[in-house]
């Protein structure tokens, strides 16, 4: 059994996340976004948009309330577990059609807006954390939360190299009393892609130290990784167009947050790590 703080931020996070979540896609928030999903399935000429965005709001709400009830009764572990399971397979399948990728520029894996998509690999793997934990070892769990971590810093990452993602990040990184800095110093190209590098370069150092059992190595990398979702929570405050007086988030906000979750999997990670080494 993994410390209760642990646990209970882990739930924290997911409560908070999927919450704000729900009440900004029941509000209206992310349209276009939700609409993709229901095109996909076929859906769209069946429930109309407002419709749509209500579905998917009270899916988000309901499976925080399961996750909020499960932390008083067991019983409620099974319906949390499936909720965020069919939360995030549901969108992931729709990277299989052609509108996740950028066809201008050769499709696959030149990915669009599937970006927000491939965050939903993270529930997969927090919701078999939290409600099926005997089906892995200890450096099962660790193998399983570090892929989405993985999956996303290499990947994102890797498109910082390209012109249009480092023109697409301009507004963020010119606004952060963080990283504003880097544009005084490098072109928006060369800042783009020591972004990128960084991302990288603490994910591969993640796998290494996990590779190599070295418990310490393992808590370095994954500060180094968690710094990067940290940061972008940061943009929710200091970018324009992350939340909205009648929808709470907006769509840079809904795409920001589902970050919380890559915290939560490396609270996971780091948790497992001293125990799966031994």
């Amino acid at each position: 059994m993994q410390p209760t703080y642990t646990r209970y931020s882990i739930h924290s996070l997911l409560i908070i996340s999927l919450s704000l979540l729900g009440l900004s896609l029941l509000l209206g928030a992310g349209v276009n976004n939700v609409h993709a999903i229901f095109n996909f399935y076929q859906l769209a000429n069946v429930i109309p948009e407002t419709g749509q965005s209500i579905l998917a709001g009270v899916a988000f709400l309901v499976t925080a309330l399961f996750i909020i009830l499960s932390l008083k009764q067991s019983r409620f572990q099974t319906p949390a577990f499936v909720s965020l399971i069919t939360l995030a397979v549901i969108p992931l399948v729709t990277l299989l059609s052609e509108s996740r990728w950028m066809t201008d520029l050769g499709g696959f894996p030149i990915i669009g807006s599937g970006q927000g998509i491939i965050k939903y690999t993270a529930l997969v793997s927090l919701a078999i954390y939290l409600y099926k934990p005997q089906r892995l070892s200890a450096q099962g769990m660790v193998i399983l939360n570090f892929f989405p971590v993985a999956l996303v810093l290499i990947w994102i990452g890797g498109m910082k190299f390209y012109e249009f993602e480092a023109n697409g990040i301009i507004s963020l990184v010119s606004t952060s009393i963080f990283m504003s800095w880097l544009y005084t110093l490098f072109s928006v190209q060369t800042a783009s892609n020591l972004i990128g590098a960084y991302d990288i370069f603490f994910a591969l150092a993640l796998a290494l130290a996990i590779i190599k059992k070295h418990p310490l190595a393992i808590y370095a990398a994954a500060l180094g990784c968690s710094a990067v979702f940290l940061m972008t929570q940061t943009f929710l405050f200091s970018a324009e167009g992350a939340f909205d007086s009648s929808t709470l988030l907006a769509r840079l906000g809904l795409f920001v947050i589902k970050d919380l979750w890559f915290i939560a999997n490396l609270l996971v990670i780091v948790s497992f790590a001293k125990k799966s080494l031994n």
